[in-house]
């Protein structure tokens, strides 16, 4: 039996967004082959510190491990935007230091994971859908930077990676600006699916779609 486990925070925690849908997890149980299961582990609000805390509650007998964090990381660190400066020189400079320090985050985070030996996927962060377009262009520049350091540490490892920029790519995929909705986590679940039973097949293990 094929056991999906689904760590970090409310990209697939999103129960509380959908009202009466379902969540990503119950769509991908939906999705799922006969004999394959899918936990949830993830929790709203988690940061990349708190997988850690998650894997302690991995099942005996979780087979693939999906990993969708840093987007509440990125918020915590979004009041660097808002800083004064004399340059773009040094705008760049603040942004690099917020990355620097997110990567060196999340490298960890992919280092204990990886330590359970299981096929593993992570997601990138999506771009916000604030009302104010302003303030999503600033929100998804900004998370191209994070987005950077994610996909370089996935490549890096041989790591899956599922491209939430490329796959919610519409208003309605969201149930807020941050959140999935449930047509944004069908996209999700289907994607994830998709990418463990490839992965059980010995098939391409990247899905930025």
């Amino acid at each position: 039996m094929n056991h999906i486990v689904l760590l970090g925070d409310s990209v697939f925690d999103n129960g509380a967004y959908v009202g009466n849908g379902p969540d990503v997890v119950r769509q991908l149980r939906e999705l799922l082959p006969a004999g394959w299961r899918a936990s949830l582990l993830a929790l709203d609000g988690a940061k990349i510190a708190d997988v850690q805390a998650q894997l302690q509650q991995l099942p005996a007998d979780a087979s693939h491990l999906a990993v969708s964090i840093g987007g509440n990381d990125a918020l915590r660190d979004s009041d660097v935007l808002n800083e004064p400066v004399r340059s773009v020189t040094e705008a760049f400079h603040k942004v690099a230091a917020v990355r620097d320090a997110f990567r060196a985050n999340y490298r960890a985070m992919l280092e204990a994971v990886l330590g359970r030996k299981l096929p593993l996927a992570v997601c990138t962060i999506y771009d916000p859908r604030f009302t104010d377009i302003l303030q999503r262009r600033i929100g998804a520049t900004a998370l191209a930077v994070l987005n950077d350091a994610i996909t370089r540490e996935a490549f890096a490892r041989d790591v899956g990676l599922i491209d939430l920029r490329v796959l919610c790519d519409s208003d309605e995929d969201f149930a807020n600006p941050i959140e999935p909705s449930v047509q944004g986590g069908a996209k999700i679940a289907r994607a994830i699916c998709d990418w463990a039973t490839d992965a059980q097949a010995g098939r391409s293990v990247v899905f930025a779609r």
